[in-house]
């Protein structure tokens, strides 16, 4: 029994640090997305790094992507800022790749 104690736990250890590396993707990702709305929104240094932070809040108003695009969606538009929403959710998968390497290589 012993043997599938440590199996379980092993196991249970590597779901947990799945979802830590995925969190921690999504979160560099939404600050990677949130600095490259900003320089399309013309922010720059302070201004650009807490329009990132608002960005990275947004994922946890109601959990997701969702709540993310809409974020960037919204404020481009009140911008006059054209992007499709297919160039918003192509540059969000960009970014979870270079965001989910960036945790890797760390």
């Amino acid at each position: 029994m012993s043997i599938m104690d440590d199996r379980e736990h092993a196991f249970e250890n590597m779901f947990a640090h799945d979802e830590e590396l995925r969190f921690k993707a999504m979160a560099r990702r939404n600050k990677l997305l949130g600095l490259w709305a900003a320089n399309l929104l013309g922010k720059s240094g302070d201004e650009a790094a807490a329009y990132a932070k608002d960005v990275v809040a947004a994922e946890f108003e109601a959990g997701g992507d969702e709540d993310v695009f809409r974020k960037i969606r919204t404020d481009l538009d009140a911008a006059g800022i054209r992007q499709s929403d297919h160039q918003i959710r192509r540059r969000m998968v960009e970014l979870l790749a270079v965001a989910a390497n960036e945790i890797h290589n760390a």
